[in-house]
């Protein structure tokens, strides 16, 4: 299993390089930022790149555990797709910050660029809330089959949860179009991944976190 869990990361790690460069492409082509300056290392636009870049990290690390802890094809497949569009949106991100010649770690707390940076740790020492604690990843690693999609598709919901406040929150600060654009899209479809997972959820006599 270890084998094949580092092949998915080197997999996703390739396509989120490829990405990141076609990001970097579109961001300089994108025609309502034309002659703006990078955004500074403190502003929204650097803030959102650089936590949602940790957020989506975790986001598929779990995918790739879940993907070998059970055989259920339908919880494999959200899982690949988690973990192949997170690693890209992760490449473009960071491909910005790159672009833009800022620094991907901040001394500031996470979510400082909302305006949370004093309570952006989540419950059980999670870095930022929805982020699963290392606790509840050391479960997911030792669960297996329906347990494994239960705890995934728990954790997940509350990861994505997470993930649509601080998209919400790119989407109303920053100032980068097509990162804000990017941003909305992560809503749109978290939020119906969301809905997805709490069928699932259902269908295993579960419910998502409260």
């Amino acid at each position: 299993m270890r084998k094949t869990k580092h092949v998915g990361w080197i997999a996703g790690a390739a396509t989120a390089v490829l990405v990141a460069a076609g990001g970097i492409t579109y961001a300089v082509a994108d025609g309502d930022d034309s002659g703006m300056k990078p955004p500074s290392a403190k502003s929204a636009d650097a803030g959102f790149a650089r936590d949602m870049a940790v957020h989506h990290q975790q986001a598929v690390e779990m995918s790739y555990i879940v993907r070998d802890r059970t055989e259920n094809e339908d919880v494999r497949r959200l899982a690949y797709d988690i973990a192949q569009t997170q690693a890209n949106q992760r490449g473009m991100m960071i491909g910005w910050l790159d672009l833009w010649e800022l620094p991907k770690v901040s001394a500031d707390p996470p979510m400082t660029w909302m305006g949370m940076g004093d309570m952006a740790s989540g419950e059980g020492g999670a870095l930022m809330p929805g982020m699963a604690t290392d606790a509840e990843l050391k479960s997911l690693n030792k669960a297996s089959g329906k347990d494994a999609e239960i705890l995934f598709l728990q954790l997940m919901y509350s990861h994505h949860m997470g993930g649509v406040h601080m998209a919400e929150g790119c989407v109303k600060k920053c100032e980068v179009g097509v990162e804000r654009r990017l941003a909305q899209g992560m809503v749109e479809a978290q939020e119906s991944e969301m809905q997805l997972m709490t069928d699932l959820l259902k269908e295993r006599g579960a419910k998502p976190p409260s």
